[in-house]
């Protein structure tokens, strides 16, 4: 969002904020044109497009999605989700079905780890809570590490999808527009400016945030990235967490317009 923050973007925009499952919610009613949204919401919602070659991804351990238990895997009956995040819900149970051989019961859950092991042998935490988590008092498994472990490609958990209509329509070249944001946000200064005015507000120190944004997320939507997603949608399919796997259709590139 760089460039839409600090006044590099064309005006056209009108941003409002929202957990990524709302966004997702907001372009299926036809409220917003443009929405970062779960992978697995691409499965579910007709008529998107995806912005090419950016995502947030994973293609090392990504800290920020965790299964956290005090039993092994094998002794899992239950698990409390954090379903702000239909895609790590949906891996959750692939690793469960496919890898893990277990079948517990998912049950969703407000994201307070005590409560949600009160009541369950496990508990899928995503975003702050999971970044925050103390590790060593539990079994825990980092799930992107777990997916590109046991099959060798990155995990997309997310990527900018647009209205097809709305794609189609604009005379903005919006593949463009959202790269160079990016790119300008992961300057070396840029980091330093998002990570001097939110270590405190996550109560995270500079470094540890600094290389969470640095080396736990990947942002490219690479040829890997792409068929990672593919197996997502084929395993999601299979083990019964999405309907259908969806075709990747990307938003073609408009011509630059020149006075």
């Amino acid at each position: 969002m760089w460039d839409f923050e600090h006044g590099l973007a064309p005006d056209e925009f009108d941003i409002t904020y929202t957990l990524p499952s709302q966004c997702a919610a907001e372009l299926q009613d036809g409220n917003a044109d443009i929405g970062i949204i779960p992978a697995a919401a691409y499965a579910t919602i007709p008529n998107l497009v995806i912005l090419p070659g950016i995502a947030i991804a994973a293609k090392r351990a990504v800290r920020s999605i965790l299964l956290l238990s005090r039993k092994p895997i094998s002794e899992i009956r239950s698990v409390a989700l954090d379903s702000s995040s239909l895609t790590s819900v949906a891996l959750t149970r692939i690793l469960f079905a496919k890898w893990w051989r277990v079948s517990p019961r998912f049950v969703s859950f407000s994201p307070d780890l005590d409560i949600m092991l009160e009541e369950n042998d496990a508990a899928l935490l995503i975003g702050d809570p999971a970044l925050k988590a103390g590790r060593s008092k539990y079994f825990h498994w980092d799930l992107a590490e777990e997916w590109i472990r046991l099959t060798g490609k990155p995990f997309v958990f997310a990527f900018w999808a647009v209205r097809e209509d709305a794609a189609r329509n604009t005379r903005l070249d919006l593949g463009t527009i959202f790269q160079q944001s990016c790119a300008h946000g992961l300057q070396t200064e840029s980091i330093k400016e998002i990570v001097d005015g939110w270590s405190s507000r996550m109560s995270l120190t500079h470094e540890d945030l600094r290389h969470y944004l640095t080396d736990n997320i990947h942002y490219g939507l690479d040829t890997d990235c792409i068929e990672g997603l593919n197996l997502f949608y084929e395993l999601a399919q299979d083990c019964g967490a999405l309907p259908h796997v969806p075709d990747l259709i990307f938003a073609a590139p408009k011509p630059v317009l020149t006075t």
